[in-house]
């Protein structure tokens, strides 16, 4: 017999909905009949026949369900023109082709106004990889830790290989705790293959196997990621690339000293840059290049109910499977965000606001406002607001005034510095023509108290 629930997964635009997602007529019956091929047999569905015979006969066209984000790229740079014009047999709908468009503009990858490929774009249509993916890899090359991004992107496009089994959960959690890092869950991916790498390279399968059942590491999940892993690296290397880390080896130890080396069968953590500390320069270098690829997850906390703000209005919470649970900082960036019982994200890092406005430029929205003059400075200076996708990443921001407005700067200069006299010391000292007109206004308001007349003296 065969017992069918009805469910599945869905996956629409930025968030993965893990409910239940009630599939086609075509594919259960399909699936109701591997119960009678050897004898006679019997499916139970377990679900209403009402609600059966209301769903669509058969799965929907890929083009219909998919992000189209790497379909634009690819039409544009073979110069087939636009794919709202594009005769598919199956036409997508306006909102997947705008939501396309924005993954898009997110990655830097096209012109928000002209809708034509950037530099940026140009580049990642030649990588046959999911445009996000893609984009991390480029600004890993840009900032210097390849290396490790293509452990971290290999490991995004597999499936997760730490087991959990619910009946061993405390002794998974053990086994799995050596990997774990204390600002990033993307750290923990590098901790775990430079583990499981020593295994690969000086142990026979049998004993990968073993040390994968010690270690709640699946061995089939494992492999699978080494897989991606290699193709990545070929990728790279059919371009050119060079292959830089941002953590790089020890120095080779001098004449007579000796190293000692954990046995590769060991349990010990490998020694990567620990936030903070020396290794701090690697760990920014690689959010900052995972950032370009994820900008549409990033989240502030909430000071109310201590969920987290999203991009485009949205409200999150932190998966309670996650080791920063209770430490995760201010910003926080996901690897995906999951709807189930509600919105979670999982695989998360510490962030800094300051890597946004680096990475993020082409999506800060800046507004300047009250701008005044300062005496301690000498300048005309404004209150700045930033934010990105919505959320406030600075609220009240001192900043130079002249270059947004020069005009209206020269006028605030001349109204509160030269005329009402807001300046320093330094600058009287300098300035002849100041202490004339000084000398000047003094000589005036005496006279005007010997005449009793208060309107010799003109206004500002």
């Amino acid at each position: 017999f065969v017992l069918h629930l009805g469910r599945g997964v869905g996956l629409f635009d930025a968030v993965a909905i893990l409910g239940a997602q009630f599939g086609q007529v075509a594919r259960y019956r399909q699936r109701a009949g591997r119960c009678g091929r050897v004898s006679a047999g019997v499916c139970f569905k377990l679900y209403d026949e009402e609600d059966f015979n209301k769903r669509p006969a058969y799965t929907e066209p890929e083009i219909l369900r998919s992000s189209l984000a790497g379909v634009i790229l690819r039409m544009k740079s073979l110069h087939l023109g636009d794919v709202e014009d594009f005769p598919f047999l199956e036409a997508p709908l306006p909102r997947m082709i705008a939501d396309g468009y924005q993954l898009l503009a997110e990655l830097g990858a096209i012109d928000e106004t002209t809708k034509e490929l950037t530099q940026v774009g140009f580049e990642l249509a030649k990588l046959p990889l999911d445009p996000k993916i893609g984009r991390m890899i480029l600004a890993a090359r840009e900032h210097g830790c390849l290396r490790e991004v293509l452990i971290i992107a290999a490991a995004l496009g597999t499936q997760d290989p730490r087991d959990r089994p619910q009946e061993h959960a405390a002794a998974a959690d053990q086994a799995h705790a050596k990997w774990k890092d204390e600002k990033s869950e993307f750290l923990s991916y590098l901790k775990l293959w430079a583990a499981g790498d020593e295994i690969w390279k000086h142990e026979t399968s049998n004993k990968q196997r073993q040390w994968c059942r010690q270690n709640f590491i699946n061995w089939l999940r494992l492999r699978e990621w080494r897989d991606v892993h290699g193709q990545l690296m070929a990728l790279c290397h059919e371009h050119g690339w060079k292959i830089t880390s941002a953590y790089p080896p020890p120095p080779a130890p001098r004449e007579g000293v000796t190293t000692v080396r954990s046995a590769p069968g060991s349990n010990a953590a490998p020694a990567l840059g620990r936030p903070g500390g020396a290794g701090d320069s690697g760990y920014e270098a690689i959010h900052k290049a995972l950032l370009t690829g994820l900008l549409g997850h990033i989240g502030l906390v909430s000071e109310e109910d201590k969920n987290y703000l999203g991009a485009r209005g949205i409200r999150f919470y932190i998966h309670p499977g996650s080791s920063l649970l209770k430490k995760a900082g201010r910003w926080i960036v996901a690897a995906e965000i999951v709807e189930t019982s509600r919105l979670f994200a999982r695989c998360i890092a510490k962030i800094e606001p300051e890597w946004l406005e680096q990475v993020g430029g082409h999506l800060i929205r800046k507004h300047v406002y009250e701008p005044h003059w300062e005496k301690g400075p000498g300048q005309v200076v404004a209150w700045e607001r930033v934010t990105l996708h919505g959320l406030m990443i600075h609220a009240k921001r001192r900043v130079h005034y002249g270059p947004t407005d020069p005009k209206l700067a020269r006028e605030i200069l001349i109204r509160e510095a030269l005329v009402e006299g807001q300046v320093g010391e330094d600058w009287v000292r300098k300035w002849r023509f100041f202490q004339h007109n000084a000398k000047l206004m003094k000589e005036i308001q005496a006279l005007e108290h010997k005449s009793r007349r208060p309107d010799v003296l003109g206004d500002d």
